[in-house]
């Protein structure tokens, strides 16, 4: 029986591109849906994005893990690239095709319900406690991706959406905790959104974040940069050495 080739780099980065856009399309969608239904109750409004956000991160790390990694995130990337887990001479083209994937999202979320294309948000997000709380959403995703890909791999696009559903309740920023994710949805004035001038710092919070978590299970977990290649979820590069077989 033939053996697959690994996806060669412009097939990972319309992988990325594909499943950003996906990711954000779900998040504002389901945040316009949820506002327009809940009939003036931000915490209904707000279940109903968390579970449409996790239902579709579910889906979309299944379906693009096994070809670019499903980072859908550039926290994600430069973490992983940091373990050398991802080359960096590859970084650049995963950041710009999240952004992009990001924005063409948005795009498509606002033409389903009838908005226009873009719109600059003035959903206020600003505040030490904000930015503090993205720090720590981001911190405890890069520590739920490290700590699960290490141990059960085929598991993590499980607890990285039951992460994110906790985690847009627990902190007070509703766990943007993605670079990408935080641009775009500045270009959207419904209920996902972020005021622009706020990006910022929500940004720095979530670099650091990543940061200080990778900086940690990379203490906790020496072995953290032989697991890298394999995150978000186990996945082969076009340059990448043959694995050798799983023992069982």
């Amino acid at each position: 029986m033939p053996v697959a080739s690994a996806p060669s780099l412009s097939r990972r980065l319309v992988a990325e591109a594909v499943g950003t856009a996906f990711l954000l399309t779900a998040v504002v969608g389901s945040g316009i849906m949820a506002e327009r239904l809940s009939g003036g109750s931000v915490g209904l409004a707000l279940l109903a994005n968390s579970v449409a956000t996790g239902g579709a991160l579910i889906a979309l790390i299944l379906s693009f893990g096994p070809i670019s990694g499903a980072h859908f995130n550039p926290a994600v990337t430069l973490a992983d690239a940091s373990q050398g887990g991802l080359p960096w001479r590859e970084v650049p083209g995963y950041l710009v095709a999240q952004v992009l994937g990001a924005f063409t999202g948005v795009a498509v979320a606002h033409l389903m319900f009838g908005e226009a294309l873009f719109s600059a948000s003035t959903h206020v997000r600003e505040g030490g406690a904000q930015a503090f709380s993205e720090g720590m959403a981001t911190f405890g995703l890069l520590a739920t991706i490290w700590g699960v890909s290490r141990s059960r791999a085929t598991v993590v696009p499980f607890a990285v959406a039951a992460y994110i559903v906790g985690a847009y309740w627990f902190t007070s920023s509703t766990s943007f905790a993605n670079p990408a994710v935080t641009l775009a949805r500045a270009a959207t004035n419904t209920f996902a959104g972020i005021r622009p001038s706020d990006v910022p710092l929500f940004v720095l919070a979530q670099l650091l974040g990543a940061g200080v978590a990778t900086a940690l299970f990379r203490w906790l977990s020496p072995e953290v940069p032989a697991n890298a290649s394999d995150v978000v979820v186990p996945h082969e590069r076009a340059d990448s050495h043959p694995r050798p077989p799983e023992v069982v």
